[in-house]
Formats: C-alpha cells, sequence, structure tokens
C-alpha cells in the first residue's frame, strides 16, 4: 500500500448528528481484514425465522457480496481523498461521486461521516502493518536483518508519488481533539507499531532484557515516526536512511555486553 467541499460544516465533522437512519456500518479491524459474518450477517441464535415468500439463499449471497463490493469502493474513494486532502476537506456528496455510488446507498454502508472516517483508519491501520510486514519477511533474512529492513520499507514508500507522511498523525492533528474515534484508532496504531518492533527486537541473537526489549523497540518507534515526519513535511528524501542508521547504532548498543539504550 505503501501504501476532502462540504456542503455544510455539519456534514463534515464526523459527529453523532450526521447519522442517517440505517444500520451501522462496521469496519475491518485487521490489515485487509473483511468484514466477519458476525458483522454482516445475523448468527444461527438470532437468526429470524425465513419469513414467506423471502428470497433464495442464492440470491442472498449476491446481495451480500454486492454490497461487500460497495463497502469496498467506498472505502477506496475515502482513502484516496482523505489522505490525499485531509478528512475535513471532503464532503460526503464528493466521497459518494468518487465512489459511483447513490447518497442513500454512501449511508447505507455508513450511517455518518465518523464510522467512514473509523472505518478508513482501522483498514489503512491492517493494510500498513501488513505490508510492512509483509516486506521485512521477504527482505530481512535473519534476525539481524529484520530492524533495518523496516527502514528500508520506508524508504520506498517515502518515493510513492501519493505519500503523504503517516494517515494517523495527520487524522489525529485534524481531529483527535473531538473524535474520540479518530483519537483512539491513532494510538492503537502506534501502540501497534511499537508491538511488532518489540517482537523483531526478541528475535536478536542474545537474551535481551524484558526493559531493554520495551525501551529499544520504543526508541525504533520514535525513529519510524521521525523518519515519516521529515519525509512528509521537509520533503527529506535521505530521512529513512538516516533513521536506519540510528537504528543501527541503537542495535549495536543493545548487542554489547551489559549495554542499554540511553532513556531520553
Amino acid at each position: 500500500m505503501r501504501q476532502e467541499e462540504a456542503r455544510t460544516a455539519h456534514d463534515e465533522t464526523p459527529t453523532a448528528h450526521d447519522k442517517a437512519p440505517t444500520a451501522h456500518g462496521k469496519t475491518p479491524t485487521a490489515h485487509g481484514k473483511t468484514p466477519t459474518a458476525h458483522d454482516e450477517t445475523p448468527t444461527a441464535h438470532g437468526a429470524a425465522p425465513a419469513a414467506h415468500g423471502a428470497a433464495p439463499a442464492g440470491r442472498g449471497r449476491a446481495s451480500t457480496a454486492h454490497g461487500d463490493e460497495v463497502r469496498v469502493r467506498i472505502l477506496d474513494a475515502a482513502e484516496g481523498l482523505f489522505y490525499g486532502r485531509g478528512i475535513q476537506a471532503v464532503g460526503m456528496d464528493e466521497l459518494r461521486a468518487a465512489a459511483g455510488v447513490s447518497l442513500k446507498r454512501l449511508y447505507q454502508c455508513f450511517p455518518a461521516k465518523r464510522d467512514l472516517v473509523e472505518a478508513y483508519l482501522l483498514r489503512r491501520d491492517a493494510r500498513w502493518r501488513a505490508a510492512l510486514a509483509e516486506y521485512v519477511d521477504a527482505r530481512g533474512g535473519g534476525p539481524e536483518g529484520r530492524v533495518p529492513a523496516v527502514f528500508d520499507w520506508l524508504a520506498e514508500w517515502f518515493a510513492e508519488p501519493d505519500f503523504r507522511g503517516c494517515a494517523f498523525l495527520n487524522s489525529f492533528g485534524e481531529l483527535g481533539a473531538t473524535s474520540e474515534e479518530v483519537a483512539r484508532a491513532a494510538r492503537e496504531h502506534k501502540r501497534a507499531l511499537v508491538s511488532y518492533l518489540d517482537g523483531l527486537v526478541s528475535d536478536l541473537p542474545g537474551e535481551l532484557p524484558v526493559r531493554q526489549r520495551a525501551l529499544l523497540a520504543g526508541q525504533l518507534a520514535l525513529l519510524v515516526d521521525g523518519a515519516i515526519s521529515a519525509a512528509a513535511v521537509a520533503g527529506e528524501a535521505g530521512a529513512a536512511r538516516q533513521a536506519r542508521a540510528a537504528a543501527e547504532v541503537l542495535l549495536a548498543a543493545a548487542r554489547s555486553d551489559g549495554a542499554e539504550p540511553a532513556a531520553s
């Protein structure tokens, strides 16, 4: 994956008043995961008796598949517009046009703009982390090459023409103070990144103490965020390379007998 003009202010921020009278649209939660059966269909215990004249099962499956395809189109359009221009700059009518669906259908899938924003962030988190992990698994080689491979992946991402920095820092800067959904998605993304880096550190040769391992993972996460911000704001093409070099210093210090990364 290396990887908005509203008609009114009411249409632009994801508030409770932006709802339409339809079912709440749930979102995928892990990199690229699709909604579960629990999200989309009644469970066996909660299923209602089939009504007289109900559509055949095959037609129902086709309808569900079509609904999933529409949802994906909406999320694809939202990701391009929200990430490229900002959440508040894009209205629901523009999103509907970009997705090629009616406004009614858009609100059937996502009853409020805040629902769509949250779904966009959760799906992007899942895809972003999956793409990173796939690259590191393929290019990292042994355990000692996996952390540096994180920064090699960043360098390739930074070179993409649609790179606009961290979607989660961007969205938090726009709406973090007023939207709990946005703030939560941003925090969980950053926590998941630290957890992933902690796993890479745990695989390094030798037995690092838990405290040292957690400290090193946190410092590596700061290097990742700093490189992303430098590349986005300052257009620093070499930000990933510089962060990689700093990560190598931290790793070397961690390998040294009795050495700990200096706390900031």
